[in-house]
């Protein structure tokens, strides 16, 4: 064998025979013609300026990549950059968020870290942030060091408390005791989108304090939302909904039908449920606010959402969601064991999956990287016995597996097989010299006094590219890990920090079981 313990797995249980990784379900331009359209109708219904909550992720959409392929995880900035000249953005961010150090999966940073970077993508992108709110704010300590930081940016930054009355007290809340609080934030444009790192950010209080500030002062702006998921248009149970619950199991979200747009059209549409229930509140606030009746009727009214208009292959964005089902239970099984979630949440998810004849079986990476992790040696005593195993599903359905050894962990090992196979290198070619490897496991026991010796996923990345310095065979390697990206990743324990962070920047679609890859408690 070469640098890794590679399987190849290629026969018939473990070959796709069903292949969907390259078929497009989602058409981006339909959508952001339809979804453009709509939000500039919405504009018009209202004289002077529109507040536009963003539900979701603006960038880096992956769920919404995930369930519908050929969705473009920044499809929704493209449409702000057609509408630039139009449009005043504003990042809602919750005190308690950045207090309590919340995570956002998808980089594993903190909120208030991802808001910075939010700031710089859409710089990058040529839509500017004219302001920062921080909602909900108390004085938290790590509130204020966010502000003054922030700050010292020549960054505006508003603080606006909890809203006074919230929510039974309408008319405290249409107040100046209420709303009337809020700094109010001075906005040029007739469109202003509100948006915010996850749930709970302080969006819609936000808005509706613009729009009282307005009225105030005799301008009569609105409020809609911009919505992705649940697709108002299709079924209850429709899987692509269904994911979108699997995604909110946390905060205990659910689907329902909008009764309200019943009753008013006849016609069935879904919400979910925290939308349905505050909206009999949030009808009489609009109205307190404006003075007259509200033109919603119905939560599915306030939404602008175009989404299902976009899908063109169903059983295609079927498939995909029924797999975010799977990587969903994953993720909060291994986040109930670290003790980030509770245990109704990961029950919530199996329910889910058990509803829809789902089993984590279902997704073809997880049997193999089981296997991988049986045929896998004696790892030391920095691993005390612990066996871990890997595998990749490449983009024409062949699965490869990778192993834990004295020398790098599985996930290095997968990558390094996978990058082996698509540049169509022998198996016992050696990509990493003993002289790289010896020097790298030196620097970490003998220098760093470490326990762990083998290569995580990013050391390894980083030796390899050291090695394409002088070796063909390694810099072919290296030109294929770009064609990983996307790929389905299945491991038998929770990442490392650095196989974690090595397999993100990667784009590999990771799951892993609820096993610690050591024994030891800091390691792991």
């Amino acid at each position: 064998m070469g640098d890794s313990n590679r399987v190849l797995v290629i026969n018939n249980s473990y070959r796709k025979t069903d292949h969907m990784n390259n078929k497009i379900g989602f058409d981006n331009e339909k959508y952001l013609e339809e979804q453009t359209a709509a939000i500039l109708e919405r504009v018009e219904k209202f004289n002077d300026k529109l507040y536009l909550e963003f539900g979701g992720k603006i960038l880096y959409d992956y769920h919404a990549a995930r369930v519908l392929p050929g969705f473009d995880p920044n499809v929704k900035m493209r449409l702000l950059q057609k509408l630039k000249d139009k449009t005043d953005v504003i990042l809602c961010i919750y005190a308690g968020d950045i207090e309590k150090k919340k995570i956002r999966a998808d980089f594993g940073i903190t909120y208030d870290t991802d808001a910075l970077k939010t700031i710089d993508d859409f710089r990058d992108w040529g839509v500017n942030i004219s302001a920062v709110v921080i909602t909900r704010y108390e004085g938290q300590p790590s509130a204020k060091m966010f502000k003054s930081k922030l700050e010292r940016r020549d960054i505006k930054v508003y603080t606006h408390m909890f809203t006074k009355g919230y929510p039974l007290d309408v008319d405290m809340i249409v107040s100046d005791e209420g709303y009337g609080a809020n700094e109010y934030i001075e906005t040029t444009k007739p469109i202003v989108v509100i948006t915010g790192p996850g749930p709970g950010s302080g969006k819609l209080a936000t808005c509706l304090s613009q729009v009282y500030h307005d009225y105030k002062k005799g301008y009569k702006s609105g409020y809609a939302k911009f919505e992705t998921f649940p697709i108002w248009s299709m079924s209850l149970e429709h899987p692509v909904n269904v994911a979108y619950e699997t995604a909110t199991a946390e905060l205990r979200d659910f689907n329902m039908i909008d009764h309200f747009h019943l009753e008013a059209y006849n016609e069935k549409t879904i919400n979910y449920n925290r939308d349905v229930e505050a909206f009999p509140l949030l009808r009489r606030i609009m109205e307190k606010i404006t003075g007259g009746p509200s033109m919603y009727k119905s939560p599915t009214d306030m939404g602008v959402n175009r989404a299902g208009f976009g899908i063109v292959d169903d059983a295609v964005v079927c498939q995909a969601s029924v797999q975010e089902f799977i990587r969903r239970y994953f993720r909060y099984a291994c986040e109930y064991t670290m003790g980030l979630v509770d245990k109704g949440t990961v029950e919530r998810v199996d329910l889910l999956m058990k509803n829809n004849g789902v089993k984590v079986e279902d997704r073809k990476v997880v049997l193999p990287a089981r296997q991988a992790a049986e045929e896998a040696p004696q790892c030391g005593k920095g691993n005390e016995g612990v066996y871990c195993g890997a595998a990749i599903e490449l983009k024409d359905g062949t699965i490869i597996t990778g192993k834990n050894s004295t020398l790098m962990h599985a996930a290095s090992s997968l990558v390094m097989n996978a990058a082996k196979y698509l540049a169509k290198l022998p198996d016992d070619m050696h990509l990493l010299p003993p002289t790289i490897t010896e020097s790298l496991r030196h620097l970490k026991k003998e220098v760093l006094k470490g326990k762990e010796v083998s290569l995580d996923l990013e050391e390894t990345l980083i030796a390899l590219s050291i090695s394409a310095v002088s070796s063909p065979a390694a810099q072919a390697a290296v030109d294929q890990l770009m064609n990983l990206r996307g790929c389905e990743v299945h491991t038998t324990h929770i990442p490392t920090p650095g196989d974690e962070a090595g397999m993100r920047k990667l784009g590999l679609q990771l799951t892993s079981d609820t096993n610690f890859s050591s024994k030891s408690l800091f390691i792991s």
